[in-house]
């Protein structure tokens, strides 16, 4: 089991920033793949950006391209996304998600993909 804990969610004007930030339980075996999710209401679960551990391989959707970073910190066992150029259109609730298992980077973006999922953190983007 990985328990994961995210942070750093809240209320911005356009065009600021957010570092969103996770930690995974210290007592888990380091997944192999972690990722940041969003999920607007009424909307699907939208795959923002995937990491391995290995290499630290990046995999991003086209949709966040530029604007959007994740970083990992191994020994830390921490996952974070910086945010910038903020638009009201980011306003979501942001989750972090661990897979132990290898699979195709053509499924990172993929909700189904992950095993264990934090709480969310809300992001709410004011025009």
């Amino acid at each position: 089991q990985v328990q994961l804990l995210e942070s750093g969610g809240g209320s911005v004007q356009a065009g600021g920033s957010l570092r969103l930030s996770c930690r995974a339980s210290a007592n888990a075996r380091r997944p192999y793949y972690m990722a940041w999710f969003r999920q607007a209401p009424g909307k699907e679960r939208e795959g923002i950006q995937a990491i391995n551990t290995p290499g630290g391989r990046v995999y991003c959707s086209d949709s966040v391209k530029g604007r959007f970073i994740i970083s990992r910190n191994n020994a830390e066992n921490t996952l974070d996304l910086q945010i910038d150029r903020l638009k009201p259109e980011d306003s979501a609730m942001y989750y972090c998600a661990a897979s132990p298992r290898f699979f195709s980077a053509l499924r990172t973006m993929f909700p189904s993909s992950f095993d264990y999922w934090g709480q969310g953190t809300q992001v709410t983007v004011s025009s």
